[in-house]
C-alpha cells in the first residue's frame, strides 16, 4: 500500500475531526442548492478541433483513461541530494497499481451516463462571512494548528473568497491548499554532504520515537548504498540499546554500545574515531530522552554536542528532533528549547496515526519554518516517509480522492 494511502487511514482521527467541524459550520447558516449532476461529476468534454473536416467529425468511441501515475516509493534516505555531482539513484520497488481497476469497474454505461446528467443533486452552501471565518479559526485552533496559523489562514480565506458560496467540499480544498501553502517551503529532504562520516545527532524527549526512527531511517540509508554505524548514546536504558541492536541486526548495521550508566558524551566521542576508521559514510548518535524543562540533562545534551565538536568542528552535521504528534501544542515548546542547546536542524514527526493532534505539523512550520524531512505513522519500516506537503495536507483535511 502507497505511504500517501496508510496516510490518509491513519489521520482519521485528525481528518474526521476537521470534517466533522466543517460540515457543522456549513449547514448552520447554509443553504441547500439544486446542482445538476454534470456540475458535479460529470468529466468536461473534450475539445473540439474546429480545423478537422466535416466527415472526421463522427464520434469515436471514448478512450479509456489512462491510471494515475503511482508515486514512486522513495525512502528518506534516497530523497535528498549530494552535494556534489547528481548521486546515482539507488534502484526503487515498482509496486502494482490495484487502484484503478475498481474505478473502471465502476464506470457507469452510456445510459447510465445519460440520465445521470438529467439528474440534480442538494448541496448545502454557506456564504463565506465574518461569522463563518470565525467558526473555521475556532475549527483550526482546537485542531490544534496554533493560534497564529489559524488567524493567518482564515484572513487568506477571507481575502480570496469573502462573499463567495461554498459547499463542504469546496471549503476543504480551500483549507488543503493554504496548508500546502505553508507547508511547502519546508518540505525538505535531509541533505547529504560528502563530509565522512556525517554525524546526525538525534534528540528529543521520553517516549517521542527516537529509537525506532533512528532504526528506519538506518535501514533505508544502507538500502540506499550509505555504509551506516549507529551508536547507542542513550547509555541509561538497557532497552533502547537492545531495540537498535535489533534494528542494526535487521539493517545489517553495526551498533556501538558503552557500559549501562557510561558518559554518553564518552560514547559519542569514541564512535566517531570507529566510524572515521571504518569508512563510514554516516554515524548516527542515539540520545537518552529527556524533558525540555529538566536543566541538568539539557545540560548533559550541550555536553555531548561540545565533545562532538572537539572531534570535528563541523559535527553534528544534522541534528534531527523527534516529535510525538500526540503531545500537541506541547511540540512548540519542545522546539524552542533543543533548539536553543542543540542547534536543531531538522524534524521528524512520528505518530500521527494515533492522534487528532495532527495539525500541530502545520503550527510548527509556520512558526519555525524548520525542515521537516520526513512523518511516520506506524512501526513498520515503510511508515516512515519523506515529508510531503500536498499529501499530507490533503489527508490531514479529509480530502479522500
Amino acid at each position: 500500500m502507497a505511504f500517501f494511502s496508510k496516510l490518509k487511514d491513519r489521520l482519521f482521527k485528525s481528518s474526521s475531526k476537521l470534517e466533522e467541524g466543517l460540515e457543522a459550520i456549513v449547514e448552520h447558516g447554509g443553504e441547500e442548492e439544486l446542482v445538476e449532476a454534470a456540475e458535479a461529476e460529470a468529466p468536461e468534454p473534450a475539445p473540439v478541433d474546429v480545423q478537422a473536416p466535416v466527415e472526421e467529425a463522427t464520434p469515436e468511441p471514448e478512450p479509456e483513461p489512462e491510471p494515475e501515475p503511482e508515486p514512486e516509493p522513495v525512502a528518506v534516505s534516497e530523497t535528498p541530494a549530494e552535494v556534489s555531482p547528481e548521486p546515482e539513484p539507488a534502484p526503487q520497488p515498482v509496486e502494482k497499481i490495484v487502484e484503478s481497476a475498481p474505478e473502471e469497474a465502476a464506470k457507469p454505461g452510456l445510459l447510465g451516463r445519460m440520465f445521470g446528467r438529467r439528474e440534480a443533486q442538494k448541496v448545502v452552501r454557506r456564504t463565506v462571512d465574518d461569522d463563518m471565518l470565525e467558526s473555521l479559526e475556532d475549527l483550526m485552533i482546537t485542531s490544534d494548528m496554533g493560534v497564529d496559523t489559524a488567524m493567518r489562514v482564515t484572513a487568506n480565506i477571507s481575502e480570496r473568497h469573502f462573499g463567495k458560496k461554498l459547499s463542504v467540499d469546496e471549503i476543504k480544498s480551500v483549507l488543503a491548499d493554504e496548508v500546502t501553502r505553508i507547508m511547502e517551503p519546508v518540505a525538505v529532504p535531509l541533505p547529504i554532504y560528502p563530509k565522512r562520516p556525517q554525524v546526525v545527532l538525534i534528540v528529543g524527549v521520553n517516549g517521542a520515537g527516537k529509537t525506532t526512527t533512528i532504526g528506519k531511517l538506518a535501514s533505508q540509508f544502507t538500502a540506499a548504498g550509505k555504509k551506516v554505524v549507529i551508536a547507542a548514546g542513550d547509555t541509561f536504558r538497557a532497552a533502547a540499546v537492545e531495540q537498535l541492536q535489533v534494528w542494526g541486526d535487521r539493517a545489517g548495521v553495526p551498533v556501538l554500545t558503552a557500559p549501562e550508566g557510561s558518559d554518553p558524551a564518552s560514547l559519542a566521542f569514541d564512535a566517531m574515531t570507529q566510524a572515521e576508521a571504518d569508512g563510514a559514510d554516516l554515524l548516527m548518535i542515539d540520545t537518552a530522552g529527556r524533558l525540555q524543562n529538566r536543566s541538568d540533562l539539557m545540560e548533559e545534551l550541550a555536553k555531548i554536542v561540545r565533545v562532538i565538536k572537539k572531534k570535528d568542528e563541523t559535527a553534528p552535521h544534522n541534528t534531527l528532533l523527534v516529535l510525538d504528534a500526540t503531545t500537541g501544542q506541547n511540540a512548540l515548546s519542545q522546539v524552542g528549547t533543543f533548539q536553543d542547546l542543540a542547534d536543531v536542524s531538522g524534524l521528524v514527526m512520528t505518530k500521527l496515526d494515533g492522534t487528532a493532534k495532527g495539525g500541530v505539523l502545520v503550527a510548527l512550520a509556520d512558526k519555525f519554518a524548520l525542515p521537516i524531512h520526513a512523518i511516520g505513522v506506524g512501526e513498520q519500516i515503510d511508515d516512515l516517509a519523506p515529508f510531503d506537503p500536498e499529501e499530507f495536507a490533503r489527508a490531514l483535511i479529509g480530502i479522500t480522492d
